[in-house]
């Protein structure tokens, strides 16, 4: 397609001096432009397919960046990032040293807010509106959330406060019934139940727009209107009050998410309505594109395709080792069949972390609780208090916002939890909101909980084995990609570590997948390898003490190596050991050091960071020159 407005945009105000009968154009260069980009360079697709219509009528109506839009996670915004100024530099998107993955403050004054993780874009947005206010700055401000991210209790908190304080804030709640998966609870269908009264919404718009040009309404009887529209609703649909007008919050929709002269009308006549608002609009995620409408799930962040035909492209080998989610998904299976009691629980997660594979056979025992991470975790500890043995799976970064769920619910009262980590250590592209850098660090402080990461696929298995008939929370955390077989052993036990080679000089402690990575750094050494000696600790806690005064005794140098952060990993364990008991070695720590780590590749950021097989060589040689 030849971009006849698109490649003259660079920033709203270009935008802003189009005719309104062009923005349809527009928009469909948008979306091709989207869609070309994204098949040779790997992004979430189908979300901001389905945003463009709403993107365009947004900085086509208000005035941005002094108007502030706060974006509710970033697989939407990619239509806003190319509408200001960004499209050139689009091809970069999630690149090493290129565009952010999501919207972020640090990256362009039109993004209000960091949009990395679901559900804060209604506190945030009333913030930023309250804020302004204080001082005395003009704007208004937009908080843009999908309904999928309604389904988390921050974006509750954000309404409940909304409706208690002054502010003018305008809510977007775009409605596409799809988070990743198909989206799960009651919340979801209260919605689809709000979109099924057309003809009472038709006819409610028009009266409200009429009503408002002959001055029938106004902000001395807006409340009484109000009161009488909701009653209209509940005779015409059945329904009563819904929970935005509940909260005293105006409701208008639902709308065409997908007419964006039709948004661009609401838009103007509804943003300088006084006190909060929400509009309602119905979206489809992939929308213009073929594959991506028909299959949501895949194509919410596909890879590689070619855009004539659809066709994903995949990897290429003689063998490929399972993803480590796949070796969690058969391994829950297996244990699911072998004993009743065990149960799956996810986040909104359930082809991410591959617990599709029970629900397919099992699924009354598997439980996709949307994007509430805090609830997962009471809901497991809840279960595992009535008998049952729930593997609660969440991503690392996201588990973070569950911290006090986990301490207060799971382990105060030593409850049977089985919290499966993914997507633990380095994750790539999607960058520092996504790394799972701090798990280890901020569970080895809690009371009661056992923490483990697993080297090889066959040790994910027995860790798995192992949880289940432990009495009390255990934590297993596993990384992104592909995993790596070993030997199995039988004898796996929690708390207990392995001698993988002995050494004469250096000793290097690691734990998890990471593991692999310093063996092969080890044989690069060549003779020199002699002198290293290599043990996969498993355990972060209870730490095995044995190998601990082993090489306490024997090393004059330990090396620590960790797939997170050093300040309270395996590195601060160790060296809390040796000072505890006296033994003076000099130990060097690997890992991330105080930082957020930017996106790219798994292989330049272990690179970035000398976690990769030359940066751990690096070290060991330098350890042996000492």
């Amino acid at each position: 397609m030849e971009y006849k407005y698109l490649n003259t945009l660079y920033n709203p105000s270009d935008l802003k001096a189009l005719p309104q009968e062009t923005l349809p154009r527009v928009c469909e260069e948008v979306r091709d432009f989207i869609v070309q980009e994204l098949s040779q360079n790997p992004g979430h697709l189908g979300s901001s397919l389905g945003t463009v219509e709403l993107t365009m009528a947004l900085h086509y109506v208000f005035d941005t960046p002094n108007d502030q839009l706060v974006w509710d996670v970033g697989h939407q915004a990619y239509a806003h990032k190319i509408l200001t100024d960004r499209r050139e530099r689009f091809h970069t998107n999630r690149q090493f040293k290129g565009l952010a993955p999501f919207p972020s403050p640090m990256e362009s004054e039109y993004d209000a807010f960091i949009a990395g993780h679901a559900s804060n874009s209604i506190s945030a947005a009333l913030g930023i509106e309250i804020g302004s206010q204080k001082v005395h700055h003009d704007r208004h401000v937009v908080a843009v959330i999908g309904d999928g991210a309604m389904t988390g209790g921050l974006a509750f908190e954000g309404l409940n406060n909304t409706s208690m304080n002054k502010n003018n804030l305008l809510i977007v709640l775009n409605d596409n019934n799809m988070a990743i998966d198909p989206i799960k609870g009651g919340f979801t269908q209260y919605l689809v139940d709000l979109t099924t009264s057309e003809r009472y919404n038709r006819w409610r718009w028009w009266g409200y727009r009429v009503a408002r040009k002959l001055h029938l309404i106004n902000d001395d009887n807006k409340g009484r209107v109000q009161r009488f529209t909701n009653n209209l609703k509940a005779l015409l649909t059945k329904q009563g009050n819904n929970i935005f007008q509940g909260l005293n919050l105006r409701y208008f929709g639902p709308a065409d998410g997908h007419d964006v002269l039709s948004l661009v009308r609401i838009f103007s006549e509804i943003k300088d309505y006084e006190g909060p608002k929400v509009l309602h609009i119905i979206t489809k995620k992939g929308k213009g594109y073929g594959p991506a409408e028909n299959d949501q799930t895949t194509w919410h962040a596909p890879g590689e395709f070619c855009v004539e035909n659809g066709k994903r492209k995949t990897e290429n080998g003689k063998h490929l080792e399972p993803l480590w989610q796949e070796v969690f998904g058969e391994q829950l299976l297996k244990m699911a069949k072998e004993d009743e009691r065990v149960v799956g629980v996810t986040p909104a997660m359930p082809s991410g972390c591959s617990m599709t594979i029970m629900q397919a056979e099992l699924p009354d025992r598997v439980f996709d609780v949307g994007i509430a991470e805090g609830h997962a975790v009471t809901f497991s500890a809840g279960m595992a208090k009535a008998g049952l043995v729930p593997y609660c799976n969440i991503y690392s970064s996201f588990l973070q916002r569950a911290y006090d769920n986990i301490i207060h619910d799971v382990a105060l009262p030593k409850l049977h939890v089985v919290f499966c980590i993914d997507r633990a250590g380095i994750v790539g592209n999607d960058g520092a909101t996504h790394h799972g850098l701090l798990d280890l660090a901020y569970l080895r402080p809690i009371p009661n909980m056992v923490i483990g990461a697993p080297m090889t696929k066959e040790d994910l298995e027995s860790m798995m084995l192992l949880a289940k008939e432990y009495d009390g929370p255990i934590a297993i955390r596993y990384p992104r990609g592909r995993s790596i077989s070993g030997v199995g052993d039988e004898k796996l036990t929690i708390g207990k570590g392995i001698c993988l080679k002995e050494g004469s000089k250096v000793a290097v402690l690691s734990i998890g997948a990471i593991g692999n990575t310093v063996s092969e750094a080890i044989e690069a050494l060549g003779d020199s390898a002699i002198q290293v000696a290599h043990y996969d600790m498993r355990w972060l806690k209870p730490i095995d003490e044995n190998i601990l005064h082993e090489v306490g005794k024997k090393f004059d140098t330990i090396i620590t190596v960790e797939d997170g952060v050093i300040s309270g990993g395996l590195g601060s364990a160790v060296l809390e050991f040796m000072a505890d008991n006296s033994y003076v070695p000099r130990v060097t720590r690997l890992g991330v050091r105080d930082q957020f780590v930017e996106h790219g590749s798994t292989k330049e950021l272990y690179q970035l960071l000398k976690l990769d097989k030359q940066g751990i060589c690096e070290s060991l040689l330098q350890a042996l020159e000492q």
